[in-house]
Order: structure tokens, then sequence, then C-alpha cells
């Protein structure tokens, strides 16, 4: 109820003191180690664990023998959450199943505390309109873990975009395809959250980083018709494979037409945006880091490769610009309404899938 809610504490410049975690797996961990990097040892770190599972992983995903994980990084454990938000924690994340990320989010809201959500924002829009305005009366920071927007590639891509670099743009197409016994080869996949659909998973949701990008890239789509299920011999009750067509507003008012790929068992693994123009095309591939150009004669004029780009940096760089939006209480350009939309349109594209027929989209940005 919202009588319950606890006004924003003040957190002034440098002054992050306490944060809580809910849900250390792989991409909490990683959250938990660039937090631990960039905040230092002065800040408090509260854990609220369920399975308590020890296991610590590297930035490669690889087991540490013989480390513990609350031993090792000093964690403060609760096994209430009601508790652990009375402990008045300044930031909590939320890396749970994407199921059960709205519950915590409001609860955390309304004790006061800043938001990183992990993506998905939910698999559901159930509960989103109150978090959404809860955080705003609030005057809170609520942020969604989308760290495929500070790649520079998406970063480069973008700007070549609004220069019309290629001219008006005709087509584009987005893959991504991974092997999902491979996203975490430390523990058995079928009990990941991206294999069980009541804890949120699918290929569709899961693998909303290319939704994200292309809504902010292109806007929200006008329509969408989407194909697809379980087709592979994975042990999983979710889709593992999702075709879309999507239309978005071109900027002369006309149709842009993107092709979506998106799977769970390519091997191996691809992950590229491809966008054709009328003088070009531009192409940005993080499976093989690179960034490239072709201008009408077929010429490559720019090539830029990132070989080189640790892949831990770009989720270093969205908790720095994160932690910058609490300390400066400005908001975030991935805020709750912005995971919401790229949500409403994966939601969409399952229902296109059920159902077999186009999905409309409306431009409000509301839930």
């Amino acid at each position: 109820m919202m009588s319950s809610v606890v006004p924003a504490r003040d957190v002034e410049p440098g002054a992050i003191q306490r944060v809580l975690f809910v849900g250390l797996g792989g991409i909490g961990q990683r959250h938990l180690r660039n937090t631990r990097a960039l905040l230092g040892e002065h800040v408090s770190i509260d854990a609220f664990r369920v399975r308590r599972e020890q296991t610590v992983l590297t930035d490669q995903l690889g087991v540490v023998d013989g480390a513990e994980l609350e031993r090792n990084y000093r964690l403060n454990v609760f096994s209430d959450l009601d508790a652990a938000l009375a402990n008045e924690p300044d930031i909590v994340f939320v890396s749970n199943p994407s199921s059960l990320h709205v519950p915590v989010a409001q609860r955390a809201a309304e004790a006061g505390a800043h938001l990183f959500v992990e993506k998905p924002l939910s698999d559901s829009l159930d509960g989103i309109s109150e978090l959404i305005d809860t955080v705003e009366h609030r005057s809170l920071i609520g942020m969604v873990a989308y760290q495929l927007r500070r790649h520079p590639g998406f970063l480069l891509l973008q700007e070549r975009l609004s220069q019309d670099a290629i001219g008006r743009v005709w087509s584009v197409r987005a893959e991504v395809g991974e092997y999902l016994p491979g996203f975490h080869p430390y523990e058995d996949y079928r009990r990941m959250y991206a294999s069980r659909k009541a804890l949120g998973g699918g290929v569709t949701l899961s693998q909303i980083h290319e939704i994200d990008y292309l809504v902010a890239l292109f806007g929200m789509p006008r329509r969408a018709f989407a194909m697809g299920g379980k087709v592979s011999n994975l042990e999983v009750d979710v889709d593992d494979l999702s075709l879309s067509v999507l239309e978005f507003s071109g900027r002369d008012g006309g149709r842009l037409l993107v092709e979506l790929h998106q799977d769970f068992f390519q091997r191996p693994g691809s992950r590229r945006c491809t966008v054709i123009g009328e003088f070009g095309r531009m192409e940005w591939s993080l499976s093989e880091r690179y960034f490239k150009r072709w201008d009408a004669s077929g010429s490559v004029v720019e090539n830029v490769d990132y070989s080189l780009l640790q892949r831990n940096q770009t989720f270093v760089d969205e908790l720095s610009y994160f932690f910058g939006c609490v300390r400066e209480r400005r908001q975030p350009d991935i805020g709750l309404r912005e995971g919401a939309q790229s949500l409403r349109v994966a939601l969409g594209l399952l229902d296109s899938q059920r159902d077999g027929v186009p999905v409309e989209f409306s431009e409000e940005t509301n839930t």
C-alpha cells in the first residue's frame, strides 16, 4: 500500500554507503564484482538470499575453486527481504529471475531505495505501472540493465544513423543466436531462468537486448509478426526460436521493415545488426567484434576493430553511469519506462507467435 512508502533518502555525491543484492547468479555476481571495484571497500554490501549457493564466478564465468561467495565478498546475508530493506540500502540490485523482478522492485521502492533492475524488466506487464508511479512519486532513480547501449559499436551505429551516413534506411537485420547450454558452463542449463517459463525465460525475453536497441534506434514499432516456439531438442519449456518482422516508421513517414532472428541453439554463436540504406550499408557485429560501413560502390569506408574490448567493460560503464545518476539525482536514459517499452514489444512478439497474427503497437510510452 502507498501508505507504507518511505521517501527516498538523500544520497550526497560520493555517499552511496550500502547496497542490497537480490539474486547472485552469473549476472548478479558480475554486478557485485563491478560494484566493489567502482565503489571501493567502504560500501557495505547486503544480500537477500534463498538458496545460498556459494559458487564464486570469474568475469569469464569460470568457477573459483575453494572460494565461498558470502565470505569472499564479505556479504551481510538476510533470509527475509523486509529485514534486508530495513537495513536502509541506498540501492537495490534486482537480478533474480525475471518473473520475480517487479514484486521485489516494488518493495524496494516503497522502502526508499534506488533500483538497478536486470533485463528484462519482467515477464508480464503486471505491476509495472504501479512500480513506475512509486519510483517517480518518490523521485527515485530506476534503471534497467541494457549494457549493449554502452557498447562503442552501438554508439557509433547510433551516431552514423543520426548523420545519415548511408542516406535513407531501407531495411535492417538484427540477429542473436547462441547455444543455451553454453551460457553458464558452471551449471546445468535446465536450471537456468532462461530455460523455464515459470521464471520468465525463453529466447524472446531472455535475448531482449536486440529489441531494446532497435527501439532505441528507431522508436516503437507500428506492428510486428512473429513465428517461433520450441523447435530444438533442448530440454526447455520455452521458445528457443523467434523469427520476427517489425514495421517501424521511417524518417520520411514511410515504412522501415526490420528482420529479427533470435535462437538458443546456434553454434558458433552469431550476433550482429546490419543496416541497409540508399548509399551503402553498416554492420555492427558483437560476435566478430567490428563495426563496418560500406559506401554505394561496395568499398569499405569505415572499419573499427573491437577485438581488444573486454566484455566486462560495457557492464562497468553502465554501472558507472548508474551510480552517477544516483549521486546527481538525474534520470537515466534507460529508465523503467524505457524498460517497459522493450518489454511490451517482446510480449507482443510472443502473442503473435501464439496467435499467428500480427500485433499492433501504440505510440504511448506508458504501460
